[in-house]
């Protein structure tokens, strides 16, 4: 018996399809993949950056109270007092900057939480929190490696860059004002050029288990050919989010100053206008972090989808995905991961197979090189000589058949062996216990004998129905 395999649905869709993307299906499902799971993406997002904030305002204000205590124990107006505030507000700063940098390494775990969720939406599937984390946690000090990293590359460059400026400008100060003009706005390209180049470093670490360095070096190699569909991604994402912040930021802001107008007008506030102007800050800030959240989500969510996109293009991962995929949805268990398959292979899509227009229909079949090419003519007329004709079946002939000619197959070449003669032909004998049947009695010739039929005798082509007569069928029902 054969055993024919059980029905199964077709694959599930995930959120993108499993071909090379375009540049607008990147940018579209960026934005539609945070409702693939919004409470594990946007909840987790929003948790880690107020937590992040929080910990920056205490760190910092911790930081304000003992540098600026220090000024109770001096009298104001002396150097000693000024000396002390001008101290006072430098570390102030510094710290600022230095544990923004720093607490904005907290933002890529967000990021390593993004891009697994993505990779799994892919091939439609939805993990809970702990699973993508599960999945992060083994490479999630590769990734604040690579941010730290970053981060003291970035600052040693700008204490080079300040370093020579401010010794050019002790001593010509005009070459020092020009030169800072034309670092600053060559910043701006080198910025975006290394950004879009190691755009896909996180998603490497994470999807591959590649160390920093060897992120590094497959994001440069991936985004190579797919650089500015890459950075116009980007860019439009940052565009709109920077636009929609602004725009939301706008009346809370003149909220705000209005309610401080109307609760103080004199300009003491008490204690009610304070709370009323807290209240509103926090709203501000409570609406600001959502914006950042949502835009720290698209961002990582892109460079997922762009990271999927090269590498279907370079190494054909759509093949690995829809394999896993047929495979998952037949019930198979135990499947390795498809993004850790043909990592670094060369693969070369094949072109597209069809006829191209204008080319002939049919011609002569692979592996049948000495027949010439078949051209169609019109309808009804014969192939010309010497040209292939396929069989009625649809068979090409054998490679050693006769050449054909316009009026059949040409007779076989001198030297050939005859071909073998046909056995007379004998008729099967009667069955046992039959009479044989009479001999057939030949025509008589026209004229000769012949005997005209009967009149009451019925016309070959005059038959009709028992019980109709013969005139009324042939006039419903003429046979030819």
């Amino acid at each position: 018996m054969t055993a024919y395999p059980a029905w199964t649905p077709a694959s599930r869709p995930g959120i993108i399809p499993l071909h090379p993307l375009t540049f607008g299906t990147i940018l579209g499902r960026s934005f539609a993949a945070l409702r693939q799971n919004p409470r594990v993406l946007l909840g987790f997002a929003l948790c880690v950056q107020t937590g992040a904030y929080l910990l920056l305002l205490v760190a910092i204000g911790a930081i304000a109270f003992a540098s600026f205590s220090r000024l109770d124990t001096v009298r104001p107006g002396t150097d000693e007092y000024d000396a002390i505030a001008a101290g006072s507000t430098a570390i102030t700063i510094v710290a600022g900057v230095v544990l923004s940098l720093a607490v904005g390494v907290l933002s890529v775990i967000v990021q390593g939480i993004v891009v697994s969720e993505v990779a799994h939406a892919a091939v439609a599937e939805k993990l809970t929190l702990g699973a993508l984390w599960r999945r992060v946690r083994p490479v999630v000090w590769r990734l604040i490696g690579y941010t730290l990293l970053l981060l003291l590359v970035t600052i040693a460059a700008i204490a080079v860059v300040g370093g020579v400026l401010f010794a050019i400008g002790t001593a010509s100060p005009p070459a020092a004002a020009a030169l800072i003009v034309l670092v600053v706005l060559g910043a701006i390209p080198l910025g975006l050029w290394l950004s879009t180049k190691l755009l896909l470093a996180p998603a490497a670490i994470i999807l591959e288990k590649a160390s920093v360095f060897g992120a590094i070096a497959r994001s440069w190699t991936l985004i190579r050919g797919r650089f500015w569909p890459a950075l116009g991604v980007i860019v439009l994402i940052s565009l709109v989010f920077g636009v929609v912040g602004q725009i939301v930021g706008i009346p809370f802001t003149v909220i705000a100053a209005g309610l401080g107008t109307v609760i103080a007008p004199t300009g003491d506030p008490g204690p009610t206008g304070i709370v009323a102007i807290i209240v509103t800050g926090l709203l501000t800030q409570a609406v600001t972090l959502l914006i950042q959240s949502m835009a720290l989500i698209v961002q990582a969510t892109a460079a997922a989808l762009i990271y999927i996109d090269c590498r279907m293009r370079r190494e054909g991962l759509d093949l690995d995905l829809l394999t896993y995929v047929e495979r998952r949805d037949a019930g198979a268990t135990g499947l390795p991961d498809p993004y850790t398959q043909g990592i670094g292979r060369s693969f070369v899509r094949p072109a597209p197979v069809g006829v191209p227009y204008g080319a002939p229909a049919y011609g002569p079949p692979a592996g049948y090189p000495h027949f010439p090419q078949n051209t169609p003519g019109a309808y009804g007329t014969p192939p010309a000589p010497g040209a292939y004709a396929p069989a009625p079946g649809g068979y090409p002939p054998p490679p050693n058949a006769y050449p054909q000619t316009q009026g059949g197959y040409a007779p076989a070449p001198s030297g050939s062996p005859p071909p073998p003669a046909m056995p007379p032909y004998a008729a099967y004998p009667p069955p046992p216990g039959t009479a044989p049947a009479p001999p057939a009695q030949p025509a008589p010739p026209e004229g000769a004998g012949a005997t005209a039929p009967h009149p009451d005798a019925p016309h070959p082509t005059q038959w009709a129905a028992p019980g109709r007569p013969a005139g009324d069928a042939d006039r419903e029902h003429p046979w030819p």
